[in-house]
């Protein structure tokens, strides 16, 4: 259900927008922006982005290695046993060093990756104390997030492409901006439940090395600390109804200051909660 509430003074200017909507827009680098004719990762803005990015490469030239190794091997053993230079046929019917050792080198290989890649696995897995946490439940076809240390939730939609300039994005940025935007400070762990209120949904920041899946009727959870200020955009991930491709992502990493500002300011907005002035008393 989208939450309807009145806008505040300073967020009236803005029209639709909404203070998360317009929040420091202007100010922030976009990071996570997938770009056209590229191939490749997003910069990683953190530490479980930087581990899924050097195991991907990683993996890459142990795949590299193998291939090579196999189109060679094929290649000798066209040429060196084709019907011109061997008119007779050999007539073994197996070969037992042979056989031991294309059993051993693959176990010996997937120990390797194992030993690599399970300890980035668990490190997605295993979910730390979060300073902040945010519950995230999808819906056809939007994004509702809720901050649950604070006592305030918004909806989160496609951001009208003729408001895209007003909002400080770029028009290319259109199908990725959205008219509110999760707000986290840089350097804090953020941990987010992930559910889905209808189909199944799925939250994703590809800068951020972190996907999770939203069923409905489970409660699911993500991680990420962010260690670089920007706008990162994100997609639902998961094949949700004939809208699923208008369900954009926009998280915002802003300074601990610009936080405390925005959470002001959103508290107001979001859950009529204003926060009283701090009158010095006379000495």
């Amino acid at each position: 259900m989208r939450i309807m509430t009145g806008l505040s003074g300073i967020a009236a200017s803005f029209g639709t927008l909404g203070l998360a909507g317009m929040a420091w827009a202007q100010d922030l680098e976009v990071v996570g922006r997938p770009i056209d004719g590229l191939t490749g990762f997003q910069p990683a803005a953190t530490e479980l982005a930087r581990d899924l990015q050097w195991l991907d490469h990683m993996l890459l030239i142990v795949i590299t290695i193998i291939t090579l190794f196999v189109t060679g091997l094929l290649l000798w053993v066209a040429f060196r046993y084709s019907e011109k230079r061997n008119k007779v046929p050999a007539t073994f019917t197996h070969n037992s060093p042979l056989e031991v050792a294309w059993t051993i080198v693959p176990i010996v290989i997937l120990v390797f990756i194992g030993a690599f890649s399970l300890p980035v696995l668990f490190k997605q897995q295993e979910i730390p104390a979060g300073d902040i946490n945010i519950k995230v439940t999808g819906y056809q076809w939007y994004w509702g997030y809720e901050y649950q240390d604070e006592g305030f939730a918004f909806d989160s939609f496609l951001l009208d492409k003729s408001a895209l300039v007003e909002a400080g994005y770029q028009e290319s940025d259109y199908l990725l901006a959205t008219d509110t935007a999760v707000v986290v400070p840089i350097g804090k762990t953020v941990v987010m439940q992930v559910t889905g209120a209808d189909v199944i949904h799925s939250w994703t920041i590809p800068a951020f090395g972190v996907k999770q899946d939203g069923v409905p009727g489970r409660l699911a959870q993500l991680w990420f600390k962010a260690e670089r200020e920007g706008v990162y955009f994100g997609q639902c991930s998961e094949l949700c109804g004939k809208d699923h491709a208008y369900m954009p992502i926009t998280v915002k990493v802003v300074s601990e200051a610009a936080y405390a500002e925005w959470l002001e300011q959103a508290k107001a907005e979001y859950a009529g909660i204003s926060t009283p002035l701090n009158v010095a008393s006379a000495d």
